[in-house]
């Protein structure tokens, strides 16, 4: 029996700097070198490295160090009036070469020509409809050519008063004729939202008396609301019994005060919508919140878009997908979700979940149905 045993080598290049060899300063102790180096030195030497740090702040990365004295507090118009009188003043570079009227610079475009057998098919392109059809266009009104115009779906050549008479098989209004189709039509003013006047210490106080009547709760838009109001508000939200809807939008909720409302909706027993839209959550805590809604039970809506963080990011995405997918009684969920499986995920769970409340809904009235039939032929017996 006879054995062979191959040997392979691996041939690596060296690592090379300006094209001198790296290795013979891999024994080099680079401490050694910077207990050498005056504080003059060193900090010449930080600002040439940069140290590709994301927690250091901006001006500790730059290697520019204004060593100026501050003149006094930030004032945003002289500022910009100082850089706009700057750029006026300042003079503009000169040009290589002047610029000359009428002179053409470089080499002029000139198109190919183009083949003859092509020019001569352009020039033989006609539309020929036939006298029937070209003496009912030119005896048709403006109403039937836009008529017309609907049918075959040339709704750009349409503005919108024109194709909706045309639908409706009206007149045209006085100045919106077929001369007009390049009017704009003017848009419709709506009043402004009248601002939010409810009383935030009396709605606290409602909620924590368990008042029947405030079954929404809609503090939108409200501005200068403290954290400590924010707390005696989610104190006392877990042993209300009416409140269905809390609307938290544009209110400055932070972090901290969320995951106090995600303590509050775990213990919650009739609230079905939850808005927190507009506020400075980060995606973590919209994790934690969404967390929360399974153990609730009893939400059926949560929005939380429009946060600070206009992006969640893959991982928290799919962290709120396999939320969602545990989730049994959320039937809507406004989040806006980057990524295409999150979303397709989502919405094939929250819609299993409309499709299997619909199933118990009719169920339940067959069974009434059934019932109360049951009971009527019993009576007649």
């Amino acid at each position: 029996m006879t054995s062979s045993t191959t040997k392979t080598t691996t041939l690596t290049t060296p690592a090379k700097l300006y094209g001198k060899d790296l290795s013979e300063y891999d024994e080099v102790d680079v401490d050694a070198l910077l207990a050498q180096l005056s504080p003059e030195e060193i900090n010449i030497l930080a600002k040439e490295v940069d140290p590709d740090d994301n927690f250091l702040p901006p001006d500790q990365r730059c290697s520019y160090e204004c060593a100026k004295d501050p003149t006094g507090p930030l004032n945003r118009k002289k500022l910009i009036e100082h850089i706009n009188k700057q750029a006026l003043e300042a003079p503009d570079e000169p040009e290589f070469e002047p610029y000359v009227k009428g002179t053409v610079r470089g080499k002029k475009w000139v198109p190919p020509p183009r083949d003859d057998s092509e020019v001569a098919a352009e020039e033989q392109i006609a539309i020929d409809l036939g006298e029937e059809y070209e003496h009912a266009l030119s005896d048709a009104t403006q109403e039937e050519i836009i008529d017309l115009a609907a049918i075959l779906g040339f709704h750009s050549m349409m503005n919108q008063d024109q194709y909706h008479a045309s639908l409706l098989n009206k007149g045209q209004p006085v100045g919106m004729g077929w001369d007009g189709i390049t009017k704009s039509t003017q848009p419709k003013l709506f009043p402004m939202d009248p601002p939010n006047n409810t009383d935030v210490e009396e709605s606290i106080k409602r909620v924590k008396d368990n008042d029947a009547k405030l079954i929404e709760l809609n503090l939108n838009n409200i501005k200068n609301i403290s954290d400590e109001k924010f707390e005696q508000l989610f104190q006392v939200l877990p042993d209300n019994e009416n409140l269905e809807v809390l609307s938290l939008t544009n209110v400055g909720l932070t972090d901290k005060t969320a995951l106090l409302l995600a303590e509050a909706i775990e213990k919650s027993k009739t609230l079905r919508v939850l808005n927190v839209e507009t506020n400075f959550i980060s995606p973590p805590v919209i994790v934690t919140l969404v967390k929360a809604l399974l153990k609730c039970r009893t939400i059926e809506e949560f929005r939380a878009s429009n946060q600070r963080s206009s992006v969640l990011g893959n991982k928290i995405e799919m962290e709120i997908t396999e939320l969602v997918e545990k989730n049994p009684s959320l039937l809507r969920l406004g989040l806006h979700l980057e990524f295409n499986d999150a979303r397709h995920r989502v919405a094939a769970h929250l819609q299993r979940n409309i499709d299997r409340i619909r199933k118990d809904l009719e169920l339940r009235l067959q069974f009434r149905f059934f019932n109360n039939l049951h009971r009527k032929s019993a009576r007649i017996q």
